[in-house]
């Protein structure tokens, strides 16, 4: 990394930040490993802490610096834009709004026409599940076990992971199928594609018409869980969830927050792997590099029949619109899908190497770019191993790689750098895992 700062207090410490941190946030802002990461600077795929310290950033800000930390193109524009204008509300008409809601229809998959914009993946799922309610006529939404959806008391109640969950009075009308989770499948991981698609699907079937009035509003699924461990649906899963809320009377709603814009390789949007045409899909993080955006897309007649008033005070901001459309340029320059598929084999054969020399490493799973390790105690209960987990995470930071963390229990290791890390970038990524894997060998 070549960027430089000049420290503007020279007194102040690492510990000294944290320590503000602890007495002036809430305490559910809770920073990663047993001594918090201060970091003050970063440039493509490195970051700079506030002890000078360089690390290689393998999980983006939660899949969210796409095209990498403060890229030159999407600083120039926010910066010409900021200059220009810089705040109107969805009270007034702006282009840039509408090119990035163009371009990005443009990519989804077919029929999503309308688009609103928001600020997060939170305010993104409000959206598409008004929206679907509001169409349907109907209130109840089907959503997954191990899904992660946001913040707001909505979202928090299609969450289904129970350490996201701050009260036990949830919004009414939420229900969770199982999420098609192979590798703790009843079935067996070993299972076919096949069988487990159809176990999943029957079991979605079997909720909705036990636990919902038979008429639900939607569904919503993650293309590939996140929190939830990157948790990759089986072949044909989508398709067919998508038919059976439509059998219901229901929408289907797409959640791309973290899978979206060629993170999963291929394809732009993850659902295409399978080959669905969500009724609607949702997306956040990577849209624009880090900066707040959010966009619902849905077909124009979901759309149309939200007549009431509705406002975003921020959705559409001109400078977060400047950075999503740039970010798009440079993604659109560089095929970043293509990238992710060739980068995340990369990967995926790296992590298939460790796991072949550490038997805790239960299962190697994702797509592209969105790839994990689930961490066990051994091979043959499968037992998950937070405590592991962490120390892997520990080790990373200790050889100078940033990875993520996820799983109901904690014991998953998730790693999604930027689109545009380089082939020796990752080669120097992977052989500083392994060292931290042979460090983790020895955590109890």
């Amino acid at each position: 990394m070549t960027v430089t700062t000049e420290r503007a207090d020279a007194t102040r410490t690492a510990q000294h930040t944290v320590d503000r941190q602890r007495s002036l946030l809430f305490p559910w802002v809770k920073p990663y490993y047993a001594e918090p990461l201060v970091i003050e600077e970063a440039e493509g795929v490195w970051v700079r802490d506030a002890d000078g310290r360089e690390y290689l950033d393998f999980f983006a800000g939660i899949l969210t610096t796409s095209i990498g930390h403060c890229h030159p193109e999407v600083t120039a524009r926010v910066h010409a834009q900021m200059k220009r204008l810089g705040h109107t509300s969805t009270l007034y008409v702006t282009e840039g709004q509408l090119d990035v809601a163009e371009r990005v229809s443009a990519l989804a998959p077919r029929g999503l026409s309308r688009a609103a914009f928001t600020n997060s993946g939170t305010e993104a799922i409000e959206t598409a599940v008004m929206a679907a309610r509001v169409f349907t006529g109907n209130s109840e939404i089907v959503a997954l076990r191990h899904a992660y959806s946001g913040r707001s008391t909505l979202a928090t109640s299609l969450t289904a992971h129970s350490p996201w969950r701050p009260t036990p009075s949830m919004v009414a009308g939420v229900v969770h199928a199982r999420a098609p989770y192979r590798y703790r499948s009843p079935l067996g991981a070993e299972a076919s594609e096949e069988s487990q698609t159809k176990f999943f699907i029957d079991d979605l079937v079997e909720v909705i018409e036990t636990t919902t009035s038979g008429r639900p509003a939607a569904l919503l699924v993650e293309s590939i869980q996140g929190v939830g461990g990157f948790i990759v649906p089986p072949a044909g899963y989508l398709a067919q969830a998508a038919e059976v809320i439509r059998h219901y009377g229901g929408l289907f709603i797409a959640d791309e927050v973290q899978t979206g814009f060629g993170r999963t390789g291929s394809h732009w949007f993850g659902c295409q792997h399978d080959g669905v045409e969500p009724d609607l899909m949702v997306m956040a993080k990577g849209i624009a590099n880090g900066f707040p955006v959010a966009l619902t897309l849905a077909r124009a007649d979901v759309a149309e029949a939200w007549t009431s008033l509705s406002v975003s005070t921020y959705g559409g901001n001109p400078v977060s619109m400047a950075a999503a459309a740039a970010t798009l340029d440079v993604m659109v320059d560089h095929d970043v899908p293509t990238r992710s598929d060739v980068r995340g084999h990369q990967v995926r054969t790296a992590l298939e190497a460790l796991q072949a020399k550490h038997s805790w490493i239960g299962e190697v799973r994702g797509r592209g770019l969105m790839q994990a390790l689930e961490i066990v105690k051994d091979p043959e209960s499968r037992e998950p191993d937070p405590a592991r987990t962490r120390a892997l995470m520990e080790a990373a930071r200790d050889e100078g790689l940033l990875i993520g963390a996820g799983g109901l229990s904690g014991h998953v290791i998730r790693m999604g750098p930027s689109m545009l890390v380089t082939e020796d970038e990752t080669r120097e990524a992977m052989a500083r895992l392994a060292r931290a894997c042979r460090t983790a060998d020895g955590a109890a």
